[in-house]
């Protein structure tokens, strides 16, 4: 018996021992990878062109409600649409980028909460003179407001440009839109000269493996947006995955409807991009968390969340273009989709931050 006992121990021990060393291993191995490879790629290839390019559509934006504004016709509000839809296409983009002046300014909850609250937006209209930077207005600004603004003020486009065009608050809501999209031009110009000038290589150099690293807090941001702002806003809400009914009113895209699988695909596939180190707007391929996992012989992992994206993709492809028609008529479709992109949050919130050996930094409320 005793004999059982020291044998027993000493199995416990040596155990432990070579756990030890494992853990070891594998830290060595992490903190071995170049993570300033990895960080100048997502820096210079895909998060300063992403705002570049949202700087350059949001321009085009500016001229566009100039014009409609000058002349409140049926081809200006074509052009004025078109560039909204464009810009909104490219945000898809950059949502994930939480981090820097973004973070520090809430530039996210100011560009893109939906649904917007029409009740507010027509009281700043009639007052005239709302603070869109105020966060008491996050919900009546950015996207979703233009939206309203845009395709939601009339029951058809008659009805929308005779608003533009009254002489009693036709210049109110002329002014509106103006406020707008100088407010979101002003803000994204904002978080882009930070990136370019002195958070860029802030960023590069914050390396270390710590909670307030760079590369920590921005794997942390990587999958909070894919859980809440993709996963959950884009799909789960509105199907009703948290509530005990769908919430068709809360799609993305409310009022043009035809585009919200467009932002959720665009969205998608912007975070696969990232996670493969794909330059922004090219095929080109840079350092992204695939070669990091790679590197620390995960391909395995790579393999299946590249795949499971693929899936989820697929579950997308086939819903109506317009979520709130598709919730209406066969919401399983929807909570479908839910679930393909549900699996990757598992893969990524738990099997990659074990194997980058970091810690998850926000709370989960959602009780899923």
């Amino acid at each position: 018996m005793f004999k059982k006992i020291i044998l027993s121990i000493t199995f416990s021990i040596g155990f432990m021992f070579a756990c030890s060393e494992g853990d070891d291993l594998d830290n060595s191995q992490n903190e071995s990878f170049d993570r300033g490879s990895l960080q100048t790629n997502l820096a210079d290839n895909i998060i300063i062109p992403a705002y570049q390019d949202l700087s350059q559509q949001l321009g085009l934006l500016v001229s566009a409600k100039e014009n409609f504004i000058a002349n409140s016709n049926q081809e200006n509000l074509e052009v004025l649409r078109n560039n909204f839809l464009e810009s909104y296409m490219v945000w898809q983009s950059l949502e994930m980028f939480n981090i820097g002046k973004a973070e520090e300014n809430f530039y996210h909850y100011q560009m893109n909460v939906y649904p917007t609250n029409t009740d507010e937006i027509q009281d700043n209209i009639t007052t005239g003179n709302a603070d869109l930077f105020n966060p008491n207005n996050n919900d009546a600004a950015g996207f979703p407001a233009l939206d309203y603004m845009l395709y939601g003020i009339g029951d058809n486009d008659a009805e929308i440009l005779d608003t533009y065009n009254n002489q009693d608050y036709g210049q109110n809501h002329k002014n509106y839109v103006s406020s707008l999209i100088d407010q979101m031009k002003s803000i994204t110009e904002i978080v882009l000269n930070d990136w370019t000038t002195a958070y860029r290589d802030e960023f590069i150099a914050s390396t270390e493996n710590s909670a307030s690293s760079a590369v920590n807090k921005f794997v942390n941001d990587f999958i909070y947006y894919f859980e809440k702002g993709l996963r959950a806003n884009k799909i789960g809400i509105p199907a009703g995955n948290f509530s005990s009914t769908p919430l068709p009113h809360t799609v993305e895209g409310y009022y043009v409807r035809e585009t919200s699988k467009d932002l959720t695909l665009e969205a998608l596939n912007a975070f696969q991009n990232l996670f493969n180190g794909t330059h922004y707007n090219t095929n080109d391929s840079g350092v992204g968390f695939k070669d990091y996992l790679n590197y620390l012989d995960r391909n395995d992992l790579v393999n299946l969340i590249n795949n499971q994206l693929d899936e989820a993709r697929a579950k997308i492809s086939i819903l109506d273009d317009n979520y709130f028609d598709q919730i209406n008529n066969d919401n399983t479709k929807m909570t479908q989709a839910y679930d393909a992109l549900q699996t990757v949050v598992v893969l990524i919130k738990v099997d990659m931050l074990q194997a980058f050996n970091i810690s998850v930094d926000y709370v989960d409320a959602d009780g899923d």
